[in-house]
């Protein structure tokens, strides 16, 4: 039986030893280029600039942002692996850019994994299947009763690994599901609220909407509990072998020396773990809380979602 094997992994923070002698021996040599994938304004966009501001308060690092994006993060890869490697250049993706993304895209991708850095994540997916209260489903069953019952249901996917998994959910409860593309989560929030879509995926998004009772999570789509809906069933409950775990990820190019490594991964993993931090309080509210995964860990997570993508590819044909 195939399996998704990024599961269940620790948060590891750079604290000890060697790292933060390497961070109070290594500073950049002038201007970093901070690429970030995600169009201004997102949370994922917040998070980065607020790193960036932290890093030149704390440590007088000259952080520079810009967005390049498109293509699930392809675009930011394919620039960022040309930049120079002396850590004047780094970039905020996330996982899947690296995983799913580049072994769908094949030779397409123009990027593989060997052409980077891993410097460490910041924050996990919330990822959910959600649909609104007035739906009136208060459970995965709820629904799978009312598309047995001849409801068509429109499900709202961001991405072609999701939209796998949308198909890995009405297959294994034996429903056909009318899987609709969206960009974005907040794609998937307008089209909820316009009527358009029945349900989607949310990857944090819509944890206030939740709070506030106007939406419901019906599954988690990773492997662990979601934060706001302890009592949606993952997908490993509901028998599916697969999820939707993933990281936000910092990245540079392939050839950084590891004391560079090492510096910049804990003065970003110092930044996200301090709740008095604007990024560290910005990520708790907006993603649940921190994950910061590095070293060699990290390494593992990357070379576990490139080997799993054609597993979910091949159960999703």
């Amino acid at each position: 039986m195939k399996k998704l094997l990024i599961a269940g992994v620790c948060a590891f923070g750079l604290v000890a030893g060697s790292a933060v002698s390497a961070m109070a021996e290594w500073a950049p040599s002038g201007p970093m280029k901070m690429m970030i994938a995600f169009k201004a304004g997102g949370g994922a966009d917040t998070q980065a600039r607020m790193i960036a501001e932290a890093l030149e308060e704390r440590h007088g690092w000259k952080v520079i942002p810009e967005n390049v994006t498109g293509k699930g993060g392809a675009n930011l890869a394919r620039a960022l692996k040309n930049e120079p490697n002396n850590g004047s250049a780094f970039g905020i993706a996330i996982t899947d850019t690296f995983g799913y993304g580049m072994v769908s895209a094949g030779d397409k991708a123009g990027f593989t994994q060997a052409d980077f850095t891993p410097l460490t994540t910041t924050a996990g997916f919330q990822m959910g299947v959600v649909a609104l209260t007035s739906k009136g489903w208060n459970s995965w069953d709820d629904l799978v009763a009312a598309a047995k019952g001849g409801q068509e249901i429109r499900f709202g996917a961001m991405s072609p690994k999701l939209a796998d998994l949308a198909y890995l959910l009405g297959q294994n409860a034996g429903i056909d599901l009318n899987i609709v593309m969206v960009k974005g989560g907040k794609g998937v929030m307008n089209g909820l609220n316009a009527g358009d879509l029945d349900i989607g995926w949310g990857a944090g998004i819509q944890a206030k909407a939740v709070k506030a009772g106007d939406m419901v999570n019906l599954v988690s789509g990773i492997s662990s509990k979601l934060v706001v809906s302890p009592d949606a069933p993952t997908m490993g409950e509901l028998g599916i072998d697969f999820n939707s775990d993933g990281y936000f990820l910092f990245t540079a190019p392939a050839g950084l020396s590891q004391e560079a490594r090492d510096a910049i991964a804990s003065a970003i993993g110092d930044i996200v773990n301090d709740p008095s931090t604007k990024a560290g309080g910005f990520i708790a509210k907006a993603f649940g809380g921190p994950v910061t995964i590095s070293g060699a860990e990290l390494d593992k997570v990357m070379a576990d979602a490139e080997s799993s993508a054609g597993a979910l590819m091949a159960a999703s044909e």
